[in-house]
Parts: structure tokens; C-alpha cells; sequence
């Protein structure tokens, strides 16, 4: 047995477990961020697997090996498990279909350009093009995160495009990933969600997840609408949890107190926790800002008005932030930025991604920018996907690039590379020593002791 077979006959009643059966061959349809990864750690579980995507030049790039976007470990898993033969891509659905058991759902559910809505045109179209293909009996799994009530209308779906005698099963089984940890997410999850399942299909599941089940990831097994809530409101809790410390940050600059001592103190109690308690410029992604709005349209429309009305404050909070980062900014500059020069060290939503999607670091740099100032933007990731969102704006290849001739400079990133960055030698290539840390990472004593003016959100100017 090697390191990546699971002895399954422990985990499954013989009734439901055959220990000879080959393992369940897997499709998954989007190549994206979410579809990548998952079809990677699929092969990387043991099965075979083939990703499928309507991009050619998506699937070029991974059967060559080149992992479209960053994302720490990927790359070099990629290689790994196409040198095994147990992974391919492929732009041909209905072959992948065919030949598959089991079909992954895991493309893009962007929000609705004419309201807060999830738009759900590539998941409806994904899921009805794997059932009008399929030749034989299969499980359809969705992971795409979705409003709740999307998965009893696709079982119409399928119902209605599947071939006559052939047995098509939907599932829901959510994603949890963060970028930047999304390998380690995947292969470790830590839990496994199954919505909607029949015994044979929840046994089917198992089997895809022996693996970290045999670790020890709990299987939660619960009906679809749950499962299609508990992503959503996975994202909604912890923007909540975001928004809060950062409204209570504005009472702790008003009272002359400081946010980030007041945070260590909460994280002590275990009813709390410290993460997610940084005051700053708050969230952004591909996921948070967008899946809240899903949400507090989907409970308009189911009438629970509260979580609606809830959620509207988390967004409002957490948007006003950038306005206070640009007040600060302006304040810095002795009244307005224009033509003043700001360095800003941060592209990416958070660390550890090149994803600029509603990125807060971006969406300052270019209001300070429409307000005349010269912005140069620097991040170790993010450069050229920020360059092709926002042209306009300057960028450099490094930190002191960033910085040199600066009137003010911004941290609106937590890069380790920004975050232990010296800041006697930073003071000297600047115009003005005067900084703004935007996500309460930098030690403010150190860098007010090598000369610079230092702001922060929810803690006293000194």
C-alpha cells in the first residue's frame, strides 16, 4: 500500500463498500480558482481525475503544468500528479462526462451585474450540460457556493436534459477554501459537508474523501437547503465578526483608546477568538463581499428581513473603512494629495494571492489617484493582475521603489515582506516619513521610533 491508499474496509458497511472496486473516476467541470485546486487534490487523493473547462487556453496552460493564478503549493502539485497519468484536462464535455462517476460543479457564481443577486447562468449551464451528456448512472456534487433554493430547481434540471433510463443524483457539498491555504484546505479540510445525499451517494462521498475522513475531518450530513447555507453563512459570520471590530475601532479613535490592545483582549475569551479581530480597511475577495450581498438579497426574498437588514450594516461598515483610509491619506498631505506622491504596499485583497477582485487596497489607490495624486503601487504577487484592472496607476518592483520621494506611504496589504521591512532605511528614500498602517500589522512603536509619523485605524495619533 502506498502513502496515498486509504484502507477503506474499516470505513464503509459491506452492504454499501465494495473493497475491490476501482475508485470512482472524477470530473470536474471549471478550471478556475476553485475547479483547479479541487481536481488537483482529487488526483492527489488517488482517483483519476479530469478537469474540464470551456477556456482552451485555460486547459493549455494546466496540461502544461502552469497553475493561471498564485497560489502557494499548487504549482508544483499540478506537475506532480500529471506525471502520475491520474490527471487531464480537457475542453471535450461530453467525452468527460462519459466517462466519469462522479461530476464536481465548481464554477463561478459572480454577482448579478443588475442587483446583489448570485448570477447562476455558468452553474445552471454547467449542471445541464453534464446531465444531457451523461451515458450512464452518476452523482452530480455541487460545490459552487449558492443561494439557498438553487439545488431543488437544478434537480429539475437535470430531470429534464438527463437521457431517458439514466439516473442522475444531485448533492451539495460547499467549499471552504482560503486563498492562499487552498491545498491544504482541500486535502485537510476542516470539515466535510454532504446536502441532500441518499445512503448510496453519502457512501460515494466517503469513499472520494477517505482520505481526510481517515485523518479525522468530520462529516457533517445534512439536508440541501442547510448545505447550501452553511458557506454563505460561514462568509456572512465572519464579515460580521470583521465589521464589528472595525466599528468599534472608530469608537476607540474617538475615546483616544487603542483597537489593537482592546482585540488581544477579546481573543482571550474563547467565545470570541482573536482572528478576523484586526481593525483595517476590511474585507474584499472574490468571495466575501459578494456572497454576503447573495445572501442578504436570497433572505429578502425568503422575508427574514433581520439577516437582510444585518448584513447591510456589514457591508456599509466594511466599505466605509476605505473612505477612512482615504481621509487619512489626505490628512497626511496637509489637506489634499494632489500632486502629492503616495506609495501605496499592497495590491492583492489580503496575502498570500494575485486575486485584485474588489480588492480595498486597489480601490483607494485609484480614488487618491481620480483625486491627483501620483500613486505607486508595489506587491510581491499582485503586480500584473493589478496592472491590467488599473492601468493607470504607477507601479515598482520593489518596496523602496514604492516608497522613494513619497509624501505619505500606505500599508494596505500585510505582506511579511511590508510587514518586517526596516523602517529606518525606508524613512530615508521618503519626501515625509509618514505612514498609514491599514491593517494594524505594523509594530507602531518601532517604526515612530525610526522617525516616522504613524496612523492607524482605532489607534491615537502620536
Amino acid at each position: 500500500m502506498t502513502d496515498n491508499q486509504i484502507d477503506l474496509t474499516d470505513l464503509f458497511p459491506r452492504s454499501t463498500f465494495d473493497p475491490e472496486a476501482p475508485a470512482p473516476r472524477i470530473a470536474v467541470l471549471g478550471t478556475g480558482y476553485l475547479g483547479a485546486t479541487h481536481a488537483v487534490a482529487m488526483a492527489q487523493l488517488g482517483m483519476e481525475v479530469v478537469g474540464v473547462d470551456t477556456d482552451p487556453n485555460k486547459v493549455a496552460m494546466l496540461t502544461a503544468g502552469k497553475v493561471p493564478f498564485y497560489e502557494p503549493g499548487l504549482p508544483e502539485l499540478l506537475t506532480e500528479q500529471l506525471a502520475t497519468g491520474r490527471l487531464r484536462f480537457t475542453t471535450d464535455v461530453a467525452e468527460a462526462v462519459g466517462w466519469a462517476d462522479v461530476h464536481f460543479v465548481c464554477v463561478g457564481t459572480p454577482q448579478s451585474k443588475t442587483s446583489h443577486a448570485a448570477d447562476l447562468r455558468f452553474v445552471e449551464a454547467a449542471t445541464t450540460s453534464i446531465a444531457k451528456n451523461l451515458t450512464h448512472d452518476a452523482l452530480i456534487v455541487g460545490k459552487s457556493t449558492v443561494p439557498v433554493g438553487t439545488g431543488a430547481r437544478l434537480r429539475k434540471l437535470i430531470a429534464k436534459a438527463a437521457p431517458s433510463g439514466v439516473r442522475a443524483e444531485l448533492v451539495w457539498n460547499p467549499e471552504f477554501l482560503r486563498e492562499g491555504k487552498a491545498v491544504q484546505d482541500t486535502l485537510h479540510p476542516d470539515r466535510i459537508v454532504l446536502g441532500g445525499t441518499t445512503a448510496e451517494s453519502e457512501a460515494l462521498l466517503r469513499r472520494v474523501y477517505a482520505g481526510p475522513i481517515a485523518e479525522g475531518s468530520p462529516v457533517v450530513v445534512c439536508d440541501l437547503p442547510t448545505a447550501e447555507l452553511v458557506k454563505v453563512s460561514a462568509n456572512a459570520f465572519l464579515a460580521t465578526k470583521i465589521s464589528f471590530i472595525n466599528a468599534i475601532s472608530g469608537v476607540c479613535e474617538a475615546a483616544g483608546a487603542d483597537v489593537k490592545v482592546l482585540a488581544d483582549a477579546l481573543g482571550h475569551d474563547v467565545r470570541i477568538g482573536r482572528q478576523f479581530l484586526d481593525a483595517g480597511l476590511g474585507f474584499g475577495g472574490g468571495c466575501l463581499p459578494k456572497d454576503i450581498r447573495a445572501l442578504m438579497h436570497r433572505a429578502n426574498e425568503l422575508g427574514a428581513y433581520p439577516a437582510s437588514a444585518l448584513l447591510q450594516q456589514v457591508d456599509e461598515i466594511n466599505m466605509g473603512q476605505r473612505s477612512r483610509v482615504i481621509d487619512l491619506a489626505i490628512e497626511a498631505c496637509g489637506g489634499s494629495v494632489l500632486n502629492r506622491r503616495i506609495g501605496v504596499l499592497g495590491a492583492a485583497f489580503k496575502p498570500h494571492t494575485d486575486d485584485v477582485r474588489d480588492s480595498p487596497a486597489l480601490n483607494v489607490a485609484a480614488a487618491l489617484h481620480l483625486r491627483g495624486a501620483q500613486v505607486t503601487v508595489y506587491d510581491p504577487q499582485a503586480g500584473d493582475t493589478a496592472r491590467s484592472s488599473f492601468p493607470t496607476l504607477g507601479y515598482a518592483t520593489g518596496v523602496e521603489e514604492a516608497v522613494e520621494g513619497s509624501d505619505v506611504v500606505l500599508v494596505l496589504t500585510e505582506w511579511d515582506e511590508f510587514t518586517d521591512a526596516e523602517p529606518a532605511r525606508l524613512a530615508e528614500l521618503t519626501h515625509q516619513p509618514a505612514v498609514i498602517d491599514a491593517r494594524g500589522k505594523l509594530d507602531a512603536a518601532r517604526w515612530r521610533e525610526a522617525g516616522w509619523t504613524f496612523r492607524g485605524l482605532g489607534r491615537a495619533a502620536a
